[in-house]
């Protein structure tokens, strides 16, 4: 699939408060697909 050009800004909603012992597979994968797509070139906002 092509890179779209008319989007610089992408935001991700986290997960946000679940069970113990499950936050922090979801804040990994969260802190992941941050990076992958700062390298890709995107401004990334985490909420």
């Amino acid at each position: 699939m092509p890179k779209r050009t008319d989007i610089s800004s992408i935001m991700i909603i986290g997960a946000g408060p679940i069970v113990i012992g499950q936050a922090c597979e979801f804040d990994y994968s969260g802190a992941q697909a941050c990076k992958a797509l700062k390298e890709e070139g995107y401004r990334v906002i985490l909420v």
